[in-house]
């Protein structure tokens, strides 16, 4: 079903395109979480943080694909607004051939660095066999990532995120069967997990293209859009390459804290990849409620409708306020509960490393929500460039604070646990204020 958010109420279609995205984001999630709760369970503390230490290695590759895919994204929303068909067909036909071929560099720049990228990461001895042998395979699922996340931005673009996530959640289901078939009946160890999920990632991937194909003709690209238009190339460059950025500066920082968290040792590094997938678990339904606000506002703002980005503004405020309160209670009541699902409960170290880190962040979840509304909203009004520098604030200000803290005997680990919020925090002032900046400036509501 496809929502097109300029028109009707405001509330009702924005949660009604924002409520599958949700969905299929904690769905996403299930990948990671299926696999940390097997590793962990089965192959023990070294596998578990081998697993976790490249699940934040692959999120930061998939954030570079991701940040040109939701560049994209925004502009076949502006068109989709606009109602400017040949022109949507036509900078699809040019994205996907763009990011296709970086896709394809890419993949072949890790595994040539792949002695490089575990030096960096500084990863313990009795780990780095076990991570080496699992990136090899699970590399492999970077083409799928970006055959899914592409033909899903092009589909939510249009107000469609009901069929990314029925992909989404069959692709779960699929990894978590063959993750207990591989790892606990074929005996694969790491390797089983990465098979796993790579198998399933090319479900989605080659799924949605067939999908798109055969259901969507008025978005199919025919031979006449096939040509270069330098003009549409620009404006698309304008939004991919900085979302890009704001996404890749902003996972990089997090691989940069993850080497730091890896010099600690495998019991932190352990407690850590569980923490995380709880903690991405918790949040990531405002994340993508900032990406479906995104959508309504670059639709709204192609059709020069300012006067409802501004009451959908309202709204979204509102409901990411509410949901992050509930949540932060939830997570910080529950903490030990949720890190003992992945850690047996005799293993009170690697618990207490997790819960620790749990009740930090948790804490501060508005941070981040008020966050990701802000990097929607600029994405959708041409103003991705202060997406980055939101990043840059946000992930600078982690990194440095984290090195700088966790040097300081008696606050350890638990300095690189608080420099996430205090991030988080400073970017969102320097947002906010930005935004009534420009506004009182233009003598407008929006912009």
């Amino acid at each position: 079903m496809n929502y097109d958010m300029t028109e009707g109420s405001i509330t009702k279609n924005l949660l009604k395109f924002a409520f599958p995205l949700m969905i299929g984001n904690l769905l996403q999630q299930l990948y990671n979480i299926a696999d940390t709760l097997i590793v962990g369970r089965y192959l023990g503390e070294n596998a578990l943080a081998a697993v976790g230490s490249s699940y934040t290695l692959m999120v930061f590759l998939t954030s570079i694909l991701l940040g040109l895919c939701m560049g994209s994204g925004a502009f076949f929303s502006m068109q989709f607004g606009s109602r400017n068909f040949e022109r949507l067909k036509n900078g699809f036909f040019l994205s996907f051939v763009l990011i296709g071929g970086i896709t394809l560099v890419l993949n072949g720049i890790v595994y040539l660095g792949m002695d490089a990228i575990l030096w960096f990461l500084r990863v313990p001895k009795q780990v780095l066999g076990l991570m080496q042998e699992y990136l090899w395979y699970i590399f492999l699922g970077l083409s799928a990532t970006f055959l899914y996340n592409y033909f899903a931005s092009l589909l939510r673009a249009i107000g469609n995120s009901v069929v990314p996530l029925c992909f989404l959640g069959i692709s779960a289901v699929i990894n978590i069967g063959l993750d207990l078939l591989f790892i606990l009946v074929f005996a694969w160890g790491v390797k089983g997990a990465a098979v796993a999920t790579v198998l399933a990632q090319y479900f989605s991937g080659v799924g949605m293209v067939i999908y798109y194909w055969k259901k969507c003709p008025l978005l199919r690209v025919e031979r006449k859009h096939c040509y270069w238009d330098g003009r549409v190339v620009k404006e698309i460059a304008g939004l991919s390459v900085l979302t890009c950025m704001q996404q890749s500066i902003m996972n990089f920082g997090i691989l940069m804290v993850q080497g730091l968290v890896n010099s600690f040792g495998s019991v932190v590094m352990a407690g850590f990849a569980a923490a995380v997938k709880i903690d991405s678990f918790a949040y990531s339904p405002v994340q993508d409620f900032g990406n479906a606000f995104s959508t309504y506002v670059a639709q709204n703002f192609g059709a020069g409708k300012r006067e409802r980005i501004e009451q959908g503004m309202k709204g979204a405020v509102l409901a990411v306020l509410g949901f992050c309160l509930v949540i932060s209670c939830l997570v910080c009541g529950f903490a030990r509960p949720l890190m003992e699902i992945f850690i047996d409960a005799s293993r009170t170290d690697i618990v207490e490393a997790g819960v620790g880190y749990l009740r930090i962040e948790a804490t501060f979840y508005v941070g981040i929500g008020l966050l990701f509304l802000l990097y929607g909203y600029y994405r959708a009004v041409r103003k991705p460039g202060m997406s980055v520098i939101l990043t840059i604030i946000s992930l600078g200000t982690r990194v440095v604070l984290a090195y700088m803290l966790s040097g300081i005997s008696w606050i350890g680990v638990r300095g690189i646990w608080a420099a996430v919020p205090i991030g988080w925090g400073l970017a969102d002032l320097v947002g906010v204020w930005y935004f009534w900046k420009s506004r009182k400036k233009s003598g407008e509501k929006i912009g």
